[in-house]
């Protein structure tokens, strides 16, 4: 940031605290979803667990519910696409959905408990394990304790946008929230069954990065849940398609006006956190459990047994 502000010092004279400051004077003190919920509390806040069981049950839910949500988006191209998210009780260990169901049609029942080695060791045992997604997901995971969720699928304006191998353009509200946190994996190798090649997706990925648009290839986010993972793919596909819209319609008359890298950087702070990205996810969730909350297997089979 251009400035700050230093909010207090102790008796040493060394600052309390020190908070970043955008060139209009907008003082960014704390990210969370509390910036956008006014007047009350915030309606879609992450639930915490006593039980890590219980936390695998509701985890495995919002996954399935994700890719309810993809399917809806008509980002499903055969077999390809998967979503992972790292298991709560055996942090070592993730999920993943299995190859050759719709996304439309995924419940959470139907997803596949994997070791770091691809050994299916839980859930839904008969099913197969889409080599791919093993092998960019294995490596994100490994490379990224801080991440517990990725998504990945052949989306028509990611795979279009990614023939390009450029990053996104800072256009609107919404493309900031990926200000210096995505990258272009530029080292198509083909099909990633390949380890080394999931490898290399991670490493370029970097410490922080939430993005990857994967040249010749399409879109991958990450996130602290599988909410906030999904959201962001949602975004960045959408994204993608208003930057082919507007590359397409400039003209000599008709320039783009960027966002400046101050704003851009204010913008992400207040509005991109893992926070409230998962609340922003939650109306297209609960869209779905409106729909047919069929993909819930755990709370149905509770309401069963009741």
């Amino acid at each position: 940031m251009s400035q700050t502000v230093v909010k207090s010092t102790s008796a040493s004279g060394i600052p309390q605290k020190v908070d970043p400051v955008s060139s209009r004077g907008y003082i960014m003190t704390q990210r969370g979803a509390s910036n956008m919920a006014m007047g009350n509390e915030n309606p879609h806040k992450i639930p915490k667990f006593d039980d890590p069981y219980k936390q695998r049950e509701w985890m495995l839910e919002h996954m399935a519910g994700a890719f309810r949500v993809f399917g809806r988006k008509d980002f499903a191209e055969g077999t390809a696409g998967h979503i992972s998210v790292r298991d709560p009780v055996e942090p070592s260990t993730f999920w993943i959905n299995p190859l050759g169901i719709h996304f439309s049609m995924v419940t959470a029942a139907d997803m596949i408990h994997i070791d770091e080695d691809g050994n299916i060791i839980g859930g839904n045992t008969c099913g197969t394990i889409n080599a791919a997604g093993f092998a960019i997901h294995s490596a994100l995971h490994k490379a990224r304790p801080n991440i517990n969720a990725a998504c990945h699928t052949h989306s028509v304006w990611g795979r279009a946008f990614s023939c390009f191998g450029k990053p996104l353009e800072m256009l609107n509200q919404d493309s900031c929230y990926f200000y210096k946190s995505h990258a272009v994996y530029e080292d198509f190798g083909g099909t990633a069954v390949e380890k080394e090649e999931g490898k290399r997706i991670a490493k370029c990925a970097g410490e922080t990065g939430r993005a990857l648009i994967l040249q010749n290839h399409g879109l991958l986010t990450v996130g602290e849940t599988v909410d906030e993972a999904a959201y962001l793919f949602t975004l960045l596909e959408r994204t993608c398609k208003i930057q082919m819209m507007v590359n397409a319609a400039e003209n000599d008359f008709y320039k783009k006006q960027l966002i400046g890298n101050d704003e851009a950087a204010y913008t992400n702070f207040i509005s991109a956190d893992p926070e409230s990205m998962y609340m922003a996810f939650q109306p297209d969730l609960n869209l779905e459990k409106f729909k047919d909350d069929s993909f819930m297997t755990y709370t149905k089979r509770s309401e069963q047994a009741k």
